[in-house]
């Protein structure tokens, strides 16, 4: 089995800093991110909440990578959109033996790095159902949750790291499938939290059922015209899981911060699908160009 000897968050954003935090547990870990939480993690340690606990991690961050040295794994942690300008600075820096996991919301991520750096190294993708915030520069709030990661040689190895590190983790055959399932969660429970500013146990709320419902079936039908099957009990096992969920979302916490947002990558690509199978997508377009307006408002 191999074991990685470096890893690089390419996004220290709250996603990056958790899975960052906790490998650094186990591995050599350096953080890549913004000058002032930069500067913080390194002078006092980068601060993770877990429900009541406060654990401090003393863990290396940088501005850029200078060096990638042999059998580093390199998580991709950005924003979506930010995907490029990140690829494009370290693509005359990576290794034949690099192995570049996307952890991100949306679909085509793969596509868009792969388009970048040919096949220079191997890209596979993972879906992360853990929950954080950013609180401020040096210190995040986390809700842990699960990994999904697909069942191959690579998917094995990095799952190894990442159990030794304390994060839960599943394998699967049909990664494509988990991908499509957690961008309909997302196309839901993003835009509904960021147009309220409210937390995603609240977008449960009974007057916006309907909304939810009609989000969902858009994307559902979206997902089939693209040879993709989501079983029938998704839409009940939403419902009940959101009402757990007590964070902001990511998109929610974009637009309270005024930048911009994933929007294109997940209602943005349901519009687009759609639009190629000749499929009616209302419900989406709207929430779509309501977030547009936010962020033209915004930034």
């Amino acid at each position: 089995m191999m074991k990685f000897h470096k890893i690089f968050l390419l996004g220290a954003g709250a996603i990056g800093n958790f899975y960052g935090a906790l490998l650094s547990k186990k591995s050599d870990v350096t953080l890549l991110g913004e000058r002032e939480h930069i500067k913080k993690i390194n002078s006092e340690g980068l601060k993770v909440k877990i429900g009541e606990k406060e654990e401090i991690f003393k863990i290396k961050g940088k501005e850029k990578i200078e060096n990638i040295p042999p059998k580093t794994l390199i998580l991709l942690t950005t924003k979506v959109h930010q995907s490029t300008g990140a690829i494009k600075s370290i693509k005359n820096l990576i290794r034949k033996d690099t192995i570049i996991l996307i952890l991100q919301n949306g679909l085509g991520n793969e596509d868009l790095v792969k388009r970048i750096i040919g096949k220079k190294c191997k890209v596979e993708r993972g879906i992360v159902y853990s929950a954080s915030e950013f609180l401020k520069p040096g210190k995040i709030k986390v809700w842990p949750k699960k990994t999904i990661l697909p069942l191959n040689k690579i998917g094995k190895e990095i799952a190894e790291i990442f159990k030794e590190a304390g994060l839960m983790v599943e394998l699967t055959k049909e990664i494509k499938k988990e991908i499509w399932k957690k961008l309909v969660v997302n196309c839901v429970l993003g835009p509904l939290a960021a147009l309220f500013k409210i937390r995603n146990n609240e977008v449960a709320s009974m007057p916006l059922k309907r909304v939810r419902e009609l989000l969902i079936k858009e994307c559902l039908e979206a997902a089939r015209a693209e040879g993709i099957n989501i079983n029938g009990n998704f839409k009940k096992e939403f419902e009940e899981k959101i009402s757990t969920y007590t964070n902001y979302p990511s998109m929610c916490q974009d637009i309270m911060k005024g930048k911009k947002t994933e929007i294109d990558f997940l209602n943005g690509k349901i519009i687009e699908l759609a639009k190629k199978h000749r499929l009616e997508t209302p419900a989406n377009e709207i929430i779509y160009y309501l977030i547009k307006f936010l962020e033209e408002k915004n930034c």
